[in-house]
């Protein structure tokens, strides 16, 4: 008798977990519904405007179906707390660091054990930089990938990817992957089957076998690597046709105007925001869309597949972001936002500005970076850029040359001044880097260096100049500085917070040695990591006073990024303002961008302010800010 007993309450146990996964998966399937009549309409009418092939969009919809039911209930979870807060990236207490899963704790595993290291460092957003499969030795930094759903082999598994971000949410840490759409390796299986004469995967690509069409796209494609990947196709003599190859030869360019390449990638996109990926990173979204007789660049087509993601990723993942990877001038970002009605990108990055301020560190000149910002200011709150003093990549000098040429600036000598600045062969420069693609043709370069090194530190340690070092710091922190203030969301480059320098080993590698941006690629030096607690050592004074902003921003509402926001006149040519003013909070930023104490001539009668970072009171006056130094003031 005990023992039917029993048996009934195993049963009725059962009967109750089975209902209550019958009624949860009633939950979700009205969920789901709900969300895809939101754009069914809008998402319908771009497919069939784009392809025109019905089937394949009831095959997509149905793998939307499938990936919001393979999303796990901690993710769905974390899509509907951000679905209620829908601003939850545009706080003040956003920071994000930018790091190589290798060079910063060998793995994924390794990553993970420095948790506590990143959330000392007041980060609460990892993008970590390409670790899906890919070929060493044609890679391009892992921009290559040969597989969208394997990990590299040294980097670990999906399973450990999956570890990693769920050990970040468990800390509210969000984690960013970058997403190459525009291409595959040609070690991708589509790619090796495309040259094996497979016309569905040919289709996949720009195969020709002639060069007639090819030569048309020449006409009007400008080269992206014009020295070291000359050209926009690339000939195969083992299948005798011509690839398009936009970026290296090993690269080749995905055709979205068939719609299973549409498809797949938005699958492999999914597949990443299942594994946990809060961030997802479009790499060189203006190039995807290709047609004959344009540059093949920002064309309309572009941004229908973008809002197409959008809708997609609000659809099956609404709490996953777009990041889009726009590196041109600021009328072509901004369009990558959408609009209000019909949004496209989340976040973009604020790469003009990243370029204008190493400008105005070599030139001690803020009236372009104060007109940059002014143009930034003035787009809509809704907008949120990423802002950054470096990245992985090298830095381009895409200046409003227009505006120079007006101060009698030419853009040819301006560019060869910046570069010989950051070589440290002009401007009284203390800077330390390497050129990137020089072309000894037109003279022209990028530029390539870690923050630090570009500001002092490098050649300060060198030489043992505790003074040029005081100096080299100072400048440092006024540039992360004056990039807390900027509206969005800043990020650090691993290394960066305790003032990591060049690192030229990279040239003992041959698989590295013609790419100067591994310069800045340099694997983390822990033992130097250890010293943050040191006050007295470099580390531990760039460490520290990082640390003292990072937590003043996040204490301060002025700093959400849809504060409003302005520039101030300071009537001083080295001297940036910038204000913020959200509910009644209004905090003022005054930079010193050169090596001279120098005199801010604001003069704010609102009365009385508080220097955040000593307490001290003063008026917002005629204010004096040391050489490299600057200022937050609060109004009281």
């Amino acid at each position: 008798m005990a023992g039917n007993r029993k048996g009934k309450v195993v049963a009725s146990d059962e009967n109750r977990r089975t209902g209550n996964k019958v009624k949860e998966q009633e939950v979700y399937d009205e969920v789901f519904s709900t969300r895809l009549a939101c754009h069914f309409e809008e998402l319908k009418y771009l497919y069939m405007e784009l392809y025109d092939n019905s089937s394949m969009y009831a095959e997509l919809e149905q793998q939307l179906k499938c990936f919001f039911d393979e999303r796990n209930r901690d993710l769905k979870k974390l899509d509907f707390e951000r679905e209620k807060r829908a601003d939850w990236y545009k706080q003040n207490d956003m920071l994000g660091m930018m790091l190589y899963i290798d060079n910063f704790a060998g793995n994924l595993k390794g990553v993970k054990e420095k948790l506590d290291y990143l959330e000392k460092s007041n980060v609460n957003y990892v993008h970590l930089m390409p670790f899906l499969d890919t070929v060493e030795g044609r890679s391009d930094g892992g921009y290559a990938v040969s597989d969208f759903r394997k990990v590299q082999e040294k980097l670990g598994t999906m399973e450990d990817l999956e570890e990693f971000t769920n050990a970040c949410h468990q800390r509210s840490i969000s984690v960013c992957c970058d997403f190459v759409m525009n291409h595959t390796s040609i070690d991708h299986e589509w790619a090796k089957r495309a040259c094996a004469g497979e016309g569905e995967y040919m289709s996949r690509y720009f195969f020709y076998d002639n060069d007639k069409i090819p030569q048309e796209y020449e006409k009007t494609v400008p080269q992206v690597f014009p020295e070291t990947a000359p050209g926009n196709f690339t000939y195969l003599p083992e299948c005798n046709h011509y690839v398009m190859t936009t970026f290296y030869t090993y690269q080749w360019d995905l055709n979205y105007r068939n719609p299973r390449v549409f498809n797949e990638m938005m699958y492999n996109f999914l597949y990443l925001a299942n594994r946990g990926i809060d961030i997802i990173r479009i790499d060189a979204v203006p190039y995807i869309w290709k047609e004959p007789g344009t540059n093949c660049r920002n064309l309309p087509k572009v941004h229908t597949i973008v809002r197409m993601m959008r809708m997609i990723s609000e659809i099956v993942c609404p709490g996953v972001l777009l990041l889009g990877e726009v590196v041109m001038e600021p009328e072509k970002v901004v369009p990558y936002f959408g609009n209000v009605e019909k949004p496209e990108c989340h976040m973009l990055y604020n790469v003009t500005t990243m370029a204008t301020t190493w400008h105005t560190v070599a030139t001690r000149d803020v009236r372009l970076l104060k007109k940059q910002l002014d143009s930034i200011n003035g787009l809509p709150k809704e907008y949120v850029f990423l802002n950054y003093l470096r990245c992985h990549d090298d830095i381009g000098w895409g200046l409003d040359y227009v505006t120079l040429a007006q101060e009698g600036i030419g853009e040819v000598s301006h560019k060869k001044y910046l570069n010989d600045y950051f070589l440290g062969n002009a401007g009284e420069s203390n800077s330390r880097g390497e050129l990137y693609n020089y072309d000894p043709v037109t003279g022209d370069a990028r530029f390539c260096g870690t923050t630090a090194s570009l500001c002092g530190v490098e050649k300060a340690g060198f030489e043992e100049n505790p003074v040029a070092m005081a100096k080299a710091i100072d400048l440092v922190i006024t540039l992360h500085a004056y990039m807390f203030m900027q509206s969005g969301i800043p990020i650090l480059y691993s290394g960066d917070e305790i003032g990591q320098i060049n690192d030229y080993t990279y040239k003992k590698n041959p698989d590295k040695a013609q790419d100067s941006r591994y310069l800045h690629r340099g694997p983390m030096i822990w033992e130097n990591a250890e010293r943050v607690t040191d006050k007295e050592s470099v580390e531990g004074r760039i460490f520290g006073r990082l640390n003292q902003l990072e937590k003043l921003r996040k204490k301060h509402k002025a700093f959400v990024s849809y504060a409003d926001t302005r520039t101030l006149e300071t009537y001083e040519q080295s001297i940036l303002a910038m204000e913020r003013y959200f509910e009644g909070e209004k905090i003022i930023g005054l930079f010193n961008f050169s090596e001279f104490d120098k005199t801010a001539w604001i003069n704010e009668e609102d009365g009385v302010y508080e220097d955040l970072l000593t307490g001290q009171e003063l008026q917002a006056k005629g204010v004096n800010v040391p050489a490299y130094g600057y200022f937050w003031l609060k109004k009281k």
